[in-house]
């Protein structure tokens, strides 16, 4: 991934991009998401862990990243006898994109607040300096 804005801003983006830059998100992390994206129904850790072709844990720790970054929700399934276990569904695409753009709108007014403060910061020294040689 490309270390500064402006290398990020040259590259060639593709939607899926939007995972790691926005929520940096990893590699498995987007394998999962696509596994459960494409199945027709919720899935357990240990299905997608099978259909990534990693260990139980490994898929646990995507998940736990997909969920803290609102890409999936987790529903918990209560057995008849007792107990219940836990499966995964993709949150609603419009949901993440509208997440997305105000994480975006956020990122972008900081960033402009920070833009003024050095905008401010260095103006004055300008100022500072100009005074001092007249």
């Amino acid at each position: 991934m490309a270390n500064s804005m402006a290398e990020q801003l040259q590259q060639d983006m593709v939607c899926e991009g939007l995972l790691e830059c926005v929520h940096g998100l990893k590699q498995l992390d987007k394998e999962c998401f696509r596994v459960m994206v494409r199945s027709d129904q919720p899935l357990t850790i240990d299905e997608v862990a099978e259909k990534v072709d990693r260990e139980r844990s490994t898929a646990y720790r995507s998940i736990q990243r997909l969920l803290q970054s609102g890409f999936i929700q987790k529903e918990q399934i209560n057995y008849d006898q007792g107990g219940y276990y836990h499966v995964y569904r993709p949150t609603d695409p419009s949901q993440i994109a509208s997440d997305m753009q105000r994480m975006l709108n956020d990122w972008y007014a900081k960033m402009g607040q920070l833009i003024q403060e050095f905008e401010d910061k260095y103006e004055q020294a300008d100022d500072g300096a100009a005074t001092i040689e007249g």
